[in-house]
């Protein structure tokens, strides 16, 4: 299990299966403002569900596809954060992120940020990272905002929330000009 501190409060660590009980909890606990720009919470029902996702993700690691950490909190699991669509060839790979309300505010989002892109660019020796995010998610946005991402443009109707066509916003920063 890889696992990288942030700071005396913050831990990343490869999620496990035994993380699914909790993880699903805070997942669910949070589904209300998670499903409004994150449309997989409606199909993540159950521990079941976690669980297998967790899974995914593992077997996705082991093909250096993608990795996801848990973000742990004071002790407290609170959130996800990913690497996923991982290209060797460009070595690339877009971040994702979430974390349960009552954990919003404190730059825990931020410094998981940080040190999974120190990461991805000193040890799996990436050289671009992305970010994206429905247009309306002024919220999200501001995280590759004070990280230093480059808006790089908006893909028009190149997502489905509830329903309804939405923009997505790219940000991306490069290596060269990763600074922290």
């Amino acid at each position: 299990m890889l696992e990288l501190p942030v700071n005396e409060m913050i831990t990343l660590r490869q999620l496990q299966p035994e993380n699914a009980p909790t993880l699903f909890n805070q997942l669910d606990t949070s589904r209300r403002s998670l499903r409004r720009f994150l449309p997989w919470v409606d199909y993540n029902t159950n521990e079941e569900h976690t669980l297998r996702f967790i899974e995914m993700m593992l077997r996705k690691a082991e093909d250096q596809e993608a990795i996801a950490f848990g973000i742990w909190y004071e002790q407290q699991l609170c959130g996800v954060i990913d690497l996923h669509c991982w290209d060797h060839q460009l070595d690339c790979a877009e971040i994702g992120y979430w974390l349960g309300e009552q954990f919003r505010g404190k730059g825990i989002a931020v410094n998981a940020c940080k040190a999974l892109i120190t990461f991805a660019f000193q040890t799996l020796k990436l050289n671009k990272l992305e970010v994206r995010f429905a247009l309306q998610n002024v919220e999200s946005a501001q995280i590759p905002i004070r990280l230093g991402f480059a808006k790089e443009g908006i893909l028009r109707h190149s997502a489905k929330l509830h329903g309804q066509y939405a923009d997505t916003v790219v940000m991306g920063i490069l290596r060269q000009d990763w600074k922290h």
